[in-house]
């Protein structure tokens, strides 16, 4: 699976495109990376008011992370390096101290879900849809750190319905719970986009600062350790079994065993 993230600058804007269109924007490891470190630039460069974060095509925000290098882990020790890399992307998406905002046509899937939710706004086309359904496809855990980020984003409640019941929420049903700050049409997300864009490069960036870190020291306040939990899930049978159905493109929900 190709791909790439392309970062480009426009006055105090930058903007970052998430481009693997063949894969609806999936992430690459290769991906991740350059997404960690586009952020930590942003991060050492005070002349960056706001990011912006996108995908290419329309289609797709972000539809999830390439899974195929799940087929080769052995152990659950595995799966919680995996999550350590993840962790430490995100943490330098959650550490950008200007303002972010994430643009989404389409789905927002897994590492898309995650990525909008470290972002301070998000506005979305009305056909797009969020969720994390990884209890009905390939079995998976999210980090503590992710669950907290999701989970202070969409609410516990939406949350619960997107990994629980492997639910995917529809624009409508998180503008009005808060998650959206904006529902536009295709037409129109361009120029809705600018003034935003405009408005937030015009804030003390001091306060964006101070304010972001205080929410952010907020949300990820003891988190608890759950390494363990997330080596039985990666190491289990019914992990290794919802990848090999997912990658066989079998369109079922696996027979899980809890084991």
């Amino acid at each position: 699976m190709s791909g790439r993230v392309v970062v480009t600058r426009d006055g105090a804007a930058a903007h970052v495109r998430f481009d693997n269109p063949a894969a609806h924007n999936a992430l690459t490891s290769e991906m991740w990376l350059a997404l960690r470190d586009a952020a930590l630039g942003f991060a050492a460069d005070p002349t960056v008011r706001v990011v912006t974060f996108r995908g290419t095509g329309g289609k797709a925000f972000i539809s999830g992370t390439d899974i195929s290098k799940f087929a080769d882990f052995a152990t659950g020790e595995q799966g919680v390096e995996y999550e350590r890399g993840i962790d430490e992307c995100m943490a330098a998406v959650d550490a950008i101290p200007c303002t972010t905002i994430a643009v989404v046509e389409g789905w927002a899937v897994g590492g898309g879900i995650n990525i909008a939710a470290a972002c301070d706004f998000r506005i979305a086309t009305p056909d797009a849809k969020f969720g994390s359904p990884i209890g009905r496809t390939i079995g998976n855990c999210l980090s503590a750190a992710s669950v907290a980020r999701i989970g202070g984003a969409v609410g516990v409640q939406f949350a619960k319905r997107m990994v629980l019941l492997g639910e995917m929420l529809t624009a409508e049903q998180l503008l009005a719970s808060g998650f959206l700050l904006k529902m536009v049409d295709r037409d129109l997300i361009d120029d809705v986009l600018d003034a935003l864009v405009a408005r937030a490069a015009e804030n003390a960036p001091l306060t964006t600062r101070t304010t972001k870190a205080t929410i952010r020291a907020m949300t990820f306040a003891d988190l608890p350790a759950i390494e363990a939990l997330i080596a039985e899930v990666y190491g289990s049978a019914d992990f290794r079994r919802g990848v090999g159905d997912f990658l066989a493109k079998t369109k079922r929900v696996p027979e899980w065993e809890g084991r």
